[in-house]
């Protein structure tokens, strides 16, 4: 199979590191469970609410991203920051 030559669709910042944690398998109900090493890692447990994010490329969901809910503030509020210090200044 040929990849096409264009831009990534997960792209994550330079300082971020990834790895793959596990494979999981999504079972004929739509079901898939995280391991259990996996929600030990990223202290998940039960009764935690995950965001389900999506990476798009045009119209075309390629990536998932699992957050915890608890930590979108705090990574939006850090977003909107480095957007905000980038942003040229108004002229008024």
């Amino acid at each position: 199979m040929e990849k096409k030559k264009g831009k990534k669709c997960c792209q994550s910042p330079a300082a971020a590191s990834y790895h793959i944690e596990a494979i999981i398998s999504v079972d004929e109900r739509g079901q898939m469970v995280l391991p259990k090493e996996a929600r030990i890692k990223a202290g998940i447990q039960a009764g935690d609410k995950l965001a389900l994010v999506g990476w798009r490329k045009g119209d075309r969901v390629c990536c998932y991203s699992l957050i915890k809910v608890e930590e979108m503030g705090e990574m939006l509020g850090e977003l909107v920051s480095s957007l905000m210090a980038a942003a040229p200044e108004s002229q008024e």
